[in-house]
C-alpha cells in the first residue's frame, strides 16, 4: 500500500506546483492589466492638459502614437499571459484527474485487501469447523 501512498503524495505536489505557477502567471496578468490601466488613464491626462494649454497640443499627436503603440505591446503580453494561464489551468485540471486516478486506485487496493482478509479469515473458521465436525483432530 506504500505504493499507492507515494503516488498520491507526488500527485499532490504535482497539484500544489501548478496551483503556484497558475496563481503566479495571473498575478502577471493582473499587474500587466494594471499597467494598461495606467497608460489610458496617463493618455486621458496628456489630453486634458493639452486641451487647457494649447502649447502642449502640438506635441499630443506625437505622444498618443508613442502611447498607442505601447499599450499594444502591453495587451499583447496580455494576451501571451492569457494564453499560457489557459495552459497551467489545462495541466492542473489533469493533474487533479491523475490524483484522483491515485486515490481510486489506492481505495480499490484497500478494499480487495480487506476483501482478501476477509476470505482468508472465513477459509480458516470453515477449516476450523471443519476439524471440530470430523472429531476434533
Amino acid at each position: 500500500m506504500s505504493w499507492a501512498k507515494s503516488l498520491i503524495k507526488l500527485s499532490t505536489y504535482e497539484v500544489e506546483t501548478l496551483q503556484k505557477r497558475l496563481a503566479e502567471i495571473a498575478d502577471r496578468r493582473m499587474h500587466a492589466q494594471m499597467r494598461l490601466a495606467m497608460l489610458t488613464a496617463e493618455g486621458e491626462a496628456e489630453t486634458q492638459a493639452a486641451q487647457n494649454d494649447p502649447e502642449n497640443g502640438w506635441r499630443l499627436i506625437g505622444y498618443l502614437d508613442a502611447l498607442r503603440a505601447r499599450k499594444a505591446l502591453v495587451q499583447a503580453d496580455i494576451e501571451a499571459i492569457a494564453l499560457e494561464e489557459q495552459g497551467a489551468r489545462d495541466a492542473l485540471a489533469q493533474a487533479f484527474e491523475e490524483q484522483k486516478k491515485y486515490e481510486q486506485i489506492a481505495e480499490q487496493a484497500r478494499l480487495l485487501e480487506i476483501k482478501e482478509a476477509g476470505r482468508r479469515e472465513t477459509a480458516a473458521l470453515d477449516e476450523l469447523g471443519l476439524r471440530k465436525a470430523s472429531g476434533g483432530r
